[in-house]
């Protein structure tokens, strides 16, 4: 039964948007397997797109990193949050933006002014070690006189080779908190983050699969606007997550790797 659920996703299927962390690779360790699903669809011309939360690497960065690790991965072929923000604060003109973020990223970032003092925009992303409590304060003052917060993502937790650790959307839902203002989320479950990698890829929400080790984000924010939803058995995925959430995947594989031989 569950072979004939699988052949039938599948057989409407025309392209997928894979996550790449905890699904790829955890940590600099490629997972068994990861490789040669890119291989599968390079074979069988089926279109693709990365789509990330990550936030401490520039799309150059994490473009080349890819490479290094055996994934042949076009730069275009990478929808990352912090892209997604760029194209979203292009939208509003030049704003001047106070900038959480790792130095790695503000590069991708260079084309607006910065101002710790009068900026219309605070964007959070990931700082490492950097977030202190004068960071904080001052993104709170900032909201406090207007500016918008607009988050890269609201990720609870990420998997790193040491386990689960602590993800940006503690800090987002702190300011949201202390300041009662909501922020703007860029990255998944966000739908406009989905319309823009479908938009890239030029299918239809029906024509495309979401495959992800986060069920609220990736599974649960691509069913919401249309796509199919794959839960991978790696990374952040824990049975118990799993089992309290009301989102159901449309098919759960034990690693990505299984997608390869369904192609």
């Amino acid at each position: 039964m569950g072979d004939v659920v699988t052949a039938e996703l599948f057989s409407h299927i025309k392209g997928l948007l894979l996550d790449i962390n905890g699904v790829f690779y955890v940590g600099n360790r490629l997972l068994p397997g990861a490789a040669d699903v890119i291989k599968a669809l390079r074979d069988r011309d089926m279109p693709f797109r990365i789509v990330t939360n990550n936030t401490n690497e520039s799309l150059a960065t994490l473009h080349r990193n890819l490479n290094k690790m055996g994934l042949p991965i076009k730069q275009h072929e990478i929808i990352s949050a912090p892209y997604a923000a760029v194209l979203y604060l292009r939208q509003r003109g030049k704003p001047k933006c106070f900038l959480l973020l790792d130095d790695k990223v503000v590069s991708d970032f260079q084309e607006f002014p910065v101002s710790e003092t009068d900026a219309e925009v605070v964007v959070v992303g990931d700082m490492g070690d950097g977030w202190t409590y004068r960071v904080l304060n001052r993104a709170f003052h900032l909201i406090m006189k207007g500016a918008e917060l607009v988050a890269l993502h609201k990720g609870r937790y990420w998997q790193w080779e040491a386990g689960l650790q602590l993800d940006i959307g503690a800090f987002v839902a702190g300011l949201e908190y202390s300041t009662e203002r909501t922020a703007t989320v860029i990255g998944k479950p966000s739908s406009s983050f989905f319309k823009l990698a479908l938009d890239d890829l030029g299918l239809t929400a029906d024509e495309v699969a979401m495959v992800g080790d986060d069920i609220e984000a990736d599974v649960g924010g691509a069913q919401a606007m249309g796509l199919k939803g794959i839960l991978v058995k790696t990374g952040k995925y824990r049975d118990t997550f799993a089992e309290k959430s009301d989102i159901v995947p449309d098919l759960t594989l034990a690693s990505v790797a299984a997608i390869a031989p369904m192609l």
